[in-house]
């Protein structure tokens, strides 16, 4: 991709403006992460996974007002025992949030501020890793997530309801929805 050495640069350039704590770009096939890179891949592959099914049996129940909920309560509660089960941290995240307790991990700001669209790794100041996966708008999420009359008023409502300050709507199946973000010690 051509702009990803810019993206790589300006996220080194904010990385390091945060001092000798701060995390850094490391590199995809760097051996001495390979460990914490399956382990990241792994733990994001179990919440995926588990997440999808409860959505798309949410879906197939009570339609997407049911999965909003699924969203909302279970994904959290996903990520958790996950995250308690592999020994990692784990969540999702967005540049255009729609649930605030969503925001990125400090490391992974810039990162998913900008166009990238690729996974990264990033090397903490102990050594952990933090790995960004991104997140492909599935074609079912547009009834939560669409553009327009694709999203329905009842939709519309719910989500209204419970994310006031939705930023998440307007996409298209295939869009870069958001990231997985996964921190390995």
């Amino acid at each position: 991709m051509r702009t990803a050495p810019r993206v790589w640069l300006c996220a080194c350039a904010l990385l390091a403006a945060c001092g000798g704590d701060a995390w850094r770009p490391s590199a995809a096939d760097d051996p001495a992460q390979a460990a914490r890179r399956q382990a990241a891949a792994d733990a994001r592959d179990a919440m995926a996974q588990q997440l999808l099914g409860e959505l798309t049996a949410a879906l197939a129940a009570g339609g997407p007002t049911a999965a909003i909920g699924i969203c909302r309560e279970r994904a959290p509660a996903i990520a958790a025992s996950v995250a308690a089960q592999r020994g990692v941290g784990i969540g999702r995240t967005s540049q255009r949030l729609r649930n605030p307790a969503n925001a990125a991990p400090a490391w992974a700001v810039a990162y998913t501020a900008g166009p990238a669209t690729e996974p990264a790794f990033f090397t903490g100041p102990r050594q952990q890793l933090g790995a960004l996966f991104p997140i492909r708008l599935q074609p079912m999420c547009v009834q939560c997530h669409g553009r327009g009359d694709e999203v329905t008023e009842p939709v519309r409502a719910a989500l209204q309801a419970s994310y006031p300050h939705d930023a998440a709507t307007g996409f298209a199946a295939g869009d870069l929805r958001g990231w997985f973000w996964v921190e390995v010690p």
